[in-house]
């Protein structure tokens, strides 16, 4: 789609033209006009123009004074030139400032449109050609590139190649840095990376010719120019507020020890994790690092003997103890990795136990088996306090739920031994030690009923076995299974059992005999 600029301070021309263009074959885009030279500036610089179709002659800014001011912008557009004059002196000026077509008025319509196809033609040859250019450069950085990575990551060495691609930037490779940069942020947060910015800012640093980037992914990984002050890149990317770290090596000498550069970078960016507040990690943060240790092994043992209580403070407070920073970066990296795994695998331990109570619900410890699948260590140390405290909760209500089934088989058994005197619920809770309405609440969620009714439901029990196999009178059932009153006795047994209690003892006396007669009339 092609864009082009009319320019003349005549408006029935401007117009004409106008027409004249939507009568040809052209993908037209859009069509500008100005009516003078400084207007057609203005338009220029805000648009993507392709062809100026410019009168000479003209107040404030004529067409040549136009063409010559867009050149030394280096603003690229091409020319036609229309003028009432046949001067050779303005055609002349014109070719010398790049125009394409020099046509006189009155315009022919033909004359146009043959100039425009040939200076489109030449525009979309060009692109062609310039799109083939970039292609083919891209192809062949893309290649160095990944035969870089390649022979940064210990798959490639061949002395032949490491000399070619030395020459190719051999000032870099004389003295350069590797850079790895970490992006403050989660891997599958959502949100667009800052990959390419932090890239983009990267190369504003250190110039095209002092930046080489050689690793997009997982983390964006860059050799850069080892004179410039390490420094320079974090302050950078602070000012455009992107939250990453930044970790650099010692300044390296020569292509061949780019393989052992990149362990040192990865091993920098390991411990990265141990500073949270530092945006820029060198080697002289880890280089006095003790290498032996002994895990705090007894300091676990006292935090995991609060597992399963009512106080969760204490097992924040010894989680962040534990893993104090002050304590972490005295040591490698490798002891706050055996640590977050120490601690894990106790974890594994107390869930085994409960796990056959724990149901559908489970903890997630495969998310803490990584460290560096988080931001950064306090983020994984959130994710471990909310985990342990999640099993302190489960352990807790394990332990308890044990303890209320003890406390409910007794208050059952208390209940089945002493449904015949007055007895009520703040009694029963009373006599397995329990609150009053926590007992009510444990009851009724255990058994399914409360604790009236089970009361009401046992004495009734025991009051048709009385009615059923014995001679007691009503009113001494009543009295024998606790009632206190003949009245609510029979009230209770009816609407249980929908009849009174002397119908239901005459009924089940009536079908005891039925069936004694049945069998001895069988044979």
């Amino acid at each position: 789609m092609i864009n082009i600029l009319i320019v003349d301070d005549q408006k029935h021309i401007r117009d004409g033209l106008q027409a004249m263009l939507h009568q040809f074959p052209l993908k037209l885009n859009n069509i500008y006009c100005a009516a003078s030279g400084i207007e057609a500036l203005n338009l220029l610089r805000q648009h993507s123009i392709h062809i100026v179709i410019t009168d000479i002659m003209m107040p404030d800014m004529d067409g040549l004074a136009l063409m010559a001011q867009t050149k030394e912008e280096r603003i690229e557009v091409e020319y036609l030139i229309i003028s009432g004059y046949s001067d050779f002196t303005y055609a002349q000026r014109a070719i010398e400032l790049g125009a394409k077509g020099y046509l006189l008025k009155p315009l022919k319509r033909e004359d146009l449109q043959t100039s425009l196809d040939h200076v489109w033609q030449e525009i979309q040859t060009r692109q062609t050609l310039t799109h083939n250019m970039q292609h083919i450069s891209r192809l062949a950085q893309e290649t160095d590139r990944k035969e870089l990575r390649m022979f940064m990551q210990g798959a490639l060495n061949d002395e032949a190649w490491i000399l070619q691609i030395q020459d190719h930037h051999p000032t870099l490779w004389h003295n350069y840095r590797l850079c790895l940069l970490r992006e403050k942020c989660w891997i599958n947060q959502p949100g667009a990376s800052s990959a390419h910015s932090m890239e983009a800012i990267a190369y504003d640093v250190f110039g095209t010719q002092g930046c080489i980037c050689l690793q997009h992914s997982p983390y964006l990984i860059l050799a850069v120019d080892g004179a410039i002050d390490p420094d320079a890149l974090p302050a950078a990317l602070k000012v455009a507020l992107i939250d990453a770290v930044t970790v650099m090596t010692d300044p390296q000498q020569g292509l061949k020890v780019l393989p052992g550069s990149y362990t040192q970078v990865l091993e920098l960016y390991r411990h990265s994790y141990l500073f949270p507040d530092q945006y820029s990690i060198l080697p002289a943060h880890i280089e006095h690092m003790e290498q032996q240790w002994q895990l705090p092994y007894e300091e676990l043992y006292d935090l995991f003997q609060s597992v399963g209580t009512d106080n969760s403070g204490k097992i924040a407070q010894g989680i962040s103890a534990i893993f104090h920073k002050n304590v972490l970066q005295r040591y490698h990296i490798r002891y706050t990795q055996q640590l977050c795994g120490a601690t894990v695998k106790m974890m594994e331990e107390y869930e085994r136990i409960i796990r056959p109570y724990m149901g559908e619900e489970a903890l997630d410890l495969e998310s803490l088996r990584n460290l560096f699948d988080y931001p950064g260590m306090r983020d994984y140390i959130q994710a471990l306090q909310q985990q342990l405290l999640r099993l302190n909760q489960f352990y807790f209500e394990y332990k308890h739920s044990y303890r209320n089934s003890q406390d409910l088989n007794e208050a059952i058994r208390f209940i089945h031994e002493s449904y015949h005197k007055p007895l009520d619920l703040a009694m029963v809770s009373n006599h397995v030690s329990l609150n009053y309405a926590y007992f009510s609440n444990l009851f009724k969620k255990n058994i399914g009923k409360g604790f009236a009714e089970y009361l009401r439901d046992v004495r009734l029990d025991k009051a048709r076995r009385l009615l059923a196999e014995t001679d007691y009178k009503v009113v001494e059932v009543a009295a024998m299974v606790g009632y206190e009153s003949y009245k609510s006795f029979t009230r209770a047994f009816r609407l249980v059992m929908q009849i009174q209690p002397s119908e239901y003892r005459q009924m089940m006396r009536q079908k005891v005999e039925s069936e004694v007669q049945y069998r001895s009339s069988t044979p």
